[in-house]
C-alpha cells in the first residue's frame, strides 16, 4: 500500500466504496453541483458564439466550420480571434438540429453531463497519477491509490471555479478539450499495458494519444498540451527518472550520467520523438489554418500586456498567476469578466499587491524543492506530476509565448484544477499523517467538499440569467467598466432607460476610451429627445474609434433629427464605408433621402438595404408608402408583392398593400389582406380605420361604420377617422330621409 494510502486510511476506509460505486458517487455530486444552471438562458458570450452564429444553421455549409472561428467569422479576417475550435462548434450545430432550434435547455444538459463524464474519468486519471501504471496478468490496470483518486475526483467534481466552463454554454469549449486531454493520456498509459517489461511501448497507442490531443486541441487550443504532460508523465513514472540524481551527477561530473536507463532507453527516445514531431505538427498546421497571423487584442482586454517596461509586465503577469492561485483555493469571488480596470496595474513594487506574488513563489518553490529533494519516491513522482498538472495546461494562459485576450479567465483554470485537486489530497494525506485527530481531518474534508458544492449551486443560480450574472459581478468588479456596461445593456434591454443611463455613464466615467458605452448611451439619449449630448457622446466614439460604423449611424440619426442633414449624410457614408453590407444604415440613409424630397435616392437606399437584408419590413414598408404616396401605384403594388412573397406573415406589409390595392379599386384582395392583417394584430386601430375606409369606397356602408367605431374605441383621438366616420353617418342619414 502507498504511503499516502495509509494516510487517508482513517478518513476515506477503501471498504466503503467500491471503483463502480465511487465512480457513480463522482458522477451523481458532479451533476448535483451544476444542475440549477439546467433550464438557464443563453448568457454573456452565448449571444455571439451560438444565438449569432450562422455556423449552426443548416443554411451553412459543413464545411464552412474549418475556415470559421469560434464566433463564426472567417479566420483571415483582420477582426478575429483566431479561436479556432471547429468540433465545439459541430456539437453546437448538432444541438441546434436535434432540438429543433435555439432552445437553451438541451445545450445546457449536454454540458452538465460531460462536466459529469470528465469527473468520473478523473478517478482513472487519478488513480494512476497516485499510484502507478501496474496491470495484472490479464491486462487489466489495478488501481493501487483507491482513497486518494476518489478524494481528488470528488474535489475536482464540486469546484465552483468550473462553473463558466459547464453553466455558460460557451464553456463546452473547455470541456471538450479536457474530455479528449484526459483521453489522451489515459490511451497513452495503455501504450504499456500489453507488457511489464521495460522499455517496450505499443506504438498504436501512441500515436493515438497524439491523435486524441490534435481533437483536444480542435476544441480548445490548450487541448494540445496534454503533449508535454504524457511526455512528463513517462519520464517520472514510465523510466522513473530522478531528476535531482541527475542534477548531483551533472554538477559533479559524474561519469556514471552516461548510463542512465532511461536516457539510454531506445523505446523512451522514441515515444518523445513521436510525441515532439507529433506536437510540431499539430501546432504548425494551427498556425497555417489561423492566416494572418496572431490576433489583435485591445489595452483594455489585457493592460499588462500593453505596459512599456518589462519589470512592470513581469510583476503584474504574476500577480495575475497569484490571482489565479486563489481562485483555486477560495473560489468565492467569481466573476464573469475581469477586464477593463478589475484588476488595476501594479506600477510599482512599493504596491502592497506584490506580497501577493511573492507568497505564490514561495509556496511554488517550497513544492518544486519538495519534488525534486524529498526522499521518498512516491511523494516526489505524486508532487512534480501534480505540479505537471497545474502548470503546462495553463501555460497557453499565461502570456509567456503570447498575448492572451483576458486578464483572469475561470475558465482556463478548468484542467489546471486538477493539478491543485491532487497537491490538496497530498496535503490532506501530510496533515493526516502528523495529527492523531484523524476525525477532525475527515470532517474539514467533508466541510470544504459541502461548502464547495453550495458554491456551485448558488453560482449555477447566477449564471441562469444575464440579469443575475452581470448583478453578481458588481460586488466583485466594482471597477470593472464591462460589468457596469453589461448592466445597463439587460436594464435598457427591459425598457428601464433611466437606470440604463446611470450603469452606462458610470461605464464611460471608469474607463473614458469605452466606445460601446458610448453609443449606447448616445442611443439612449437620443431616443429621449436629448439631442445634444447624444451627440457630443456619438462624436467622441468615432473620434476615439474611426471605424466603429454603428456609432457613425447613430451619429447620422442624430444629426438627422437636429436638421443637419449634410453631417447626417456624410455620417451614413462614412459608417457604409466600413461596414458595406450594412442595411440598417442604408435604410436610415433612404429616410434622411426621402425627408429632402430626394425620392429617387431614398428608393435606392431602401432597395440596397433589402437586397443585404430581403426580410427587412421596415425598408420594404417606407418603399411601398413613399411610391402610393407620389402616385406610382403600379410600382407601389408590384414592391409590395415582392415584400409579401420574400415576408410572407408581415401584417405592415398586408397593410400598406391593402391601402395600394384600396385606391386602385382591388377592393377584394384589399379586403382580404386588411383582415389577414387585423387578424395578426386585432387591436391595431389603424387597421380597422382603413378597412372602414374601403368599404365606404366600396359602397359597404355598414361594414365601414362597424370599423370605423371599433377603430375609435381602440384610438378616440384619431381626427382622420372620426372625420371619415362623420361623412359616413351624414351619408347615411341623407339615405335614411331619402327612403323616409
Amino acid at each position: 500500500m502507498a504511503e499516502l494510502e495509509a494516510d487517508l486510511d482513517h478518513i476515506i476506509p477503501s471498504s466503503v466504496l467500491p471503483p463502480f460505486w465511487a465512480k457513480l458517487v463522482v458522477g451523481f455530486v458532479s451533476l448535483l453541483c451544476f444542475a440549477r444552471s439546467y433550464d438557464g438562458d443563453f448568457v454573456f458570450d452565448d449571444s455571439e458564439a451560438i444565438v449569432n452564429n450562422k455556423d449552426l444553421r443548416a443554411e451553412t455549409p459543413l464545411g464552412d466550420l474549418w475556415h470559421h472561428d469560434f464566433w463564426g467569422s472567417r479566420l483571415s479576417s483582420n477582426t478575429s480571434h483566431k479561436s479556432y475550435r471547429p468540433l465545439t462548434v459541430l456539437t453546437f450545430r448538432v444541438n441546434y438540429y436535434l432540438s429543433g432550434g435555439f432552445h437553451p435547455v438541451s445545450f445546457h444538459m449536454v454540458n452538465i453531463l460531460l462536466h459529469g463524464g470528465i469527473s468520473v474519468l478523473m478517478v482513472d486519471v487519478f488513480s494512476v497519477l497516485f499510484g502507478g501504471l501496474q496491470y495484472t496478468s490479464k491486462g487489466r490496470r489495478l488501481n493501487l491509490a483507491p482513497r486518494s483518486s476518489l478524494l481528488a475526483a470528488l474535489l475536482f467534481a464540486v469546484h465552483p471555479v468550473h462553473t463558466e466552463c459547464v453553466a455558460g454554454v460557451v464553456g463546452r469549449a473547455d470541456l471538450l478539450g479536457a474530455l479528449f486531454f484526459l483521453l489522451s493520456f489515459l490511451g497513452y498509459c495503455k501504450a504499456f499495458r500489453e507488457s511489464n517489461k521495460e522499455g517496450t511501448h505499443s506504438t498504436f497507442w501512441v500515436l493515438l494519444s497524439i491523435i486524441l490531443g490534435a481533437v483536444a486541441m480542435l476544441c480548445k487550443e490548450q487541448g494540445i498540451t496534454v503533449l508535454g504532460l504524457n511526455a512528463v508523465f513517462d519520464i517520472l513514472v514510465i523510466g522513473k527518472l530522478n531528476v535531482l540524481e541527475i542534477v548531483q551527477k551533472v554538477l559533479h561530473k559524474d561519469k556514471s550520467l552516461e548510463n542512465t536507463g532511461v536516457l539510454r532507453n531506445g523505446g523512451f527516445l522514441f515515444r518523445m520523438t513521436l510525441l515532439a514531431l507529433g506536437g510540431t505538427g499539430v501546432l504548425y498546421m494551427r498556425w497555417k489554418i489561423m492566416g494572418t497571423g496572431p490576433p489583435a487584442f485591445t489595452e483594455v482586454d489585457n493592460p499588462a500586456s500593453f505596459a512599456d517596461s518589462m519589470l512592470v509586465r513581469a510583476i503584474n503577469y504574476n500577480y495575475y498567476y497569484s490571482l489565479n492561485a486563489w481562485l483555486l483555493l477560495c473560489p468565492w469571488w467569481l466573476c464573469f469578466d475581469w477586464s477593463m480596470g478589475c484588476i488595476p496595474l501594479i506600477k510599482s513594487v512599493g504596491d502592497w499587491r506584490v506580497i501577493a506574488l511573492a507568497a505564490l513563489w514561495f509556496c511554488l518553490i517550497g513544492l518544486i524543492c519538495q519534488a525534486l529533494c524529498s526522499e521518498d519516491s512516491h511523494k516526489r513522482r505524486i508532487l512534480t506530476l501534480g505540479l505537471g498538472f497545474l502548470i503546462i495546461p495553463f501555460l497557453p494562459a499565461s502570456n509567456l509565448f503570447f498575448r492572451v485576450g483576458f486578464v483572469v479567465a475561470e475558465r482556463a483554470l478548468y484542467l489546471p484544477s486538477a493539478g491543485y485537486c491532487m497537491l490538496l489530497t497530498l496535503g490532506f494525506g501530510a496533515l493526516s499523517k502528523h495529527t492523531k485527530k484523524k476525525k477532525l481531518i475527515a470532517a474539514l474534508i467533508l466541510g470544504i467538499l459541502f461548502i464547495n458544492m453550495l458554491r456551485c449551486m448558488i453560482r449555477s443560480g447566477e449564471w441562469r440569467s444575464e440579469e443575475q450574472l452581470f448583478r453578481s459581478a458588481l460586488s466583485v468588479c466594482p471597477l470593472n467598466a464591462k460589468v457596469h456596461y453589461n448592466v445597463g445593456k439587460n436594464l435598457a434591454d427591459k425598457g428601464n432607460q433611466t437606470a440604463a443611463i446611470r450603469y452606462y455613464r458610470e461605464a464611460v466615467r471608469l474607463n473614458p476610451k469605452y466606445v460601446h458605452a458610448m453609443n449606447n448611451l448616445g442611443n439612449i439619449l437620443k431616443e429621449r429627445n436629448e439631442l445634444q449630448e447624444a451627440e457630443e457622446l456619438l462624436s467622441l466614439a468615432v473620434q476615439i474609434q474611426p471605424d466603429f460604423a454603428a456609432a457613425w449611424m447613430n451619429l447620422g440619426i442624430v444629426q438627422n433629427s437636429l436638421k443637419r442633414f449634410e453631417a447626417a449624410e456624410q455620417s451614413y457614408r462614412t459608417a457604409i464605408k466600413h461596414r458595406r453590407k450594412y442595411p440598417d444604415c442604408y435604410y436610415n440613409l433612404g429616410r434622411l433621402y426621402a425627408d429632402l424630397n430626394r425620392h429617387v435616392d431614398a428608393l435606392n437606399a431602401w432597395r440596397n438595404a433589402t437586397v443585404l437584408k430581403p426580410e427587412h419590413s421596415l425598408a420594404w414598408n417606407n418603399m411601398i408608402i413613399l411610391l402610393d404616396n407620389t402616385g406610382n401605384l403600379a410600382q407601389a403594388e408590384a414592391v409590395g408583392r415582392e415584400a409579401l412573397g420574400l415576408i410572407p406573415n408581415d401584417h405592415s406589409l398586408m397593410f400598406s398593400l391593402a391601402n395600394v390595392l384600396g385606391k386602385s379599386q382591388k377592393y377584394k384582395e384589399s379586403e382580404a389582406l386588411f383582415l389577414k392583417a387585423i387578424k395578426a394584430h386585432p387591436n391595431t386601430a389603424s387597421y380597422h380605420g382603413n378597412l372602414a375606409v374601403l368599404y365606404h369606397r366600396w359602397g359597404h356602408l355598414d361594414l365601414a361604420r362597424k370599423h370605423y367605431e371599433i377603430s375609435l374605441q381602440l384610438d378616440p383621438t384619431a381626427s382622420g377617422t372620426k372625420e371619415n366616420y362623420g361623412l359616413l353617418r351624414r351619408k347615411l342619414e341623407q339615405m335614411q330621409k331619402k327612403d323616409v
